[in-house]
């Protein structure tokens, strides 16, 4: 008997937060432990993938290479693409469990998330429990160091304001800082709950210690 014949009311979760703050990481645990997941990622990189094929990339990081970095000539048309792509896939996700009010789902979102609109995260609140990963300001320059050295998909929105004679591995370490402070209200606004990433990093939590975590901060059921 997994998770999902034991409980008598679906189990709804979005996880948010910067890249790297371990909302995939969360959710394949939740998922490894019998509760129903997926991802805004996969859905997006599905959406992409035609115009991501023509240029020879694929998998999340081919994404991240076909928007390219966020000085380049083509960016502002993919990140809008993106964007696009992404309403669309929250919509989709959306309008599913609309349609099925006994369905559960933990749901890995992007970064990005809070970009799609108030109508849709409107929606997404009403339908799941939001919880914000946060990263310490330790934790965020290990965020930054990420993105230069492995980057993911990032919607700058305009946070990329490079300065005369600089170069763009230096503007992201300058800007990225405003663009987590810039999100982080956002997704404390958005959320249901705030659970810290440090306080995650304990190799012993376990998938029911997380849910425990987020029901004695939120009083969903058990």
């Amino acid at each position: 008997m997994n998770a999902e014949t034991n409980r008598k009311k679906p189990l709804r979760l979005a996880l948010i937060g910067m890249s790297g703050a371990g909302k995939t990481f969360w959710t394949k645990k939740l998922a490894a432990n019998g509760y129903p997941a997926g991802s805004c990622d996969d859905r997006i990189e599905q959406k992409l993938a035609s115009r991501l094929a023509a240029g020879g990339y694929s998998g999340i990081n081919g994404v991240a290479a076909w928007m390219g970095w966020p000085d380049s000539t083509t960016y502002a048309q993919r990140e809008a693409e993106y964007l696009a792509e992404e309403i669309h896939a929250l919509d989709e996700i959306l309008t599913e469990l609309e349609r099925e009010p006994e369905k559960s789902l933990v749901l890995d979102t992007t970064g990005s998330i809070i970009y799609t609109g108030n109508d849709l995260l409107m929606r997404l609140r009403r339908q799941m429990t939001i919880v914000h990963l946060a990263a310490s300001a330790e934790e965020q320059q290990l965020l930054i160091e990420r993105y230069l050295n492995d980057p993911k998909p990032v919607l700058w929105r305009g946070a990329f304001q490079p300065r005369t004679g600089e170069k763009p591995r230096e503007t992201v370490a300058r800007c990225y800082p405003a663009l987590i402070a810039g999100r982080r209200q956002s997704y404390e606004a958005l959320s249901h709950c705030t659970l810290q990433v440090a306080a995650l990093r304990d190799g012993s939590l376990d998938a029911p210690a997380f849910l425990k975590m987020i029901r004695d901060r939120t009083g969903i059921p058990r």
